[in-house]
């Protein structure tokens, strides 16, 4: 089978673990702003609870750090696909950049 087309399946599977482990973080964290609007909005003293929401801060950190390990996957793969010779474009696909996808990445890096 041609390296491109295996480059381009396991690039698609890291591209989804980046999502899952995004989106992963983002419920936490819209899990852990709830659960303080929450206690605010019931008029709850702020050590209620309060042991709960250090556990979630843990499993953010540990998402955090699992995103770390996603990325330098990433970097790692981006090195093995120089040694076989694969090339990409920079936004993940294979084949010709054009001049949206330059302009997407751009407006990509501006959001971040």
């Amino acid at each position: 089978m041609d390296k491109a087309i295996i480059a381009k399946r396991v690039a698609n599977k890291l591209f989804s673990t980046e999502k899952a482990v995004d989106s992963a973080i983002l419920e936490a964290s819209q899990l852990l702003s709830g659960l303080i609007e929450a206690r605010q909005e019931m008029g709850l003293n702020a050590v209620l609870g309060s042991d709960t929401m250090s556990k979630l801060a843990l499993a953010l950190t540990a998402l955090n750090d699992a995103r770390q390990s996603v990325v330098e996957t990433h970097n790692g793969l981006a090195e093995v696909q120089l040694r076989l010779g694969i090339r990409t474009r920079l936004d993940g696909g294979f084949g010709p950049k054009t001049t949206a996808h330059i302009d997407h990445d751009v407006d990509q890096r501006r959001a971040s």
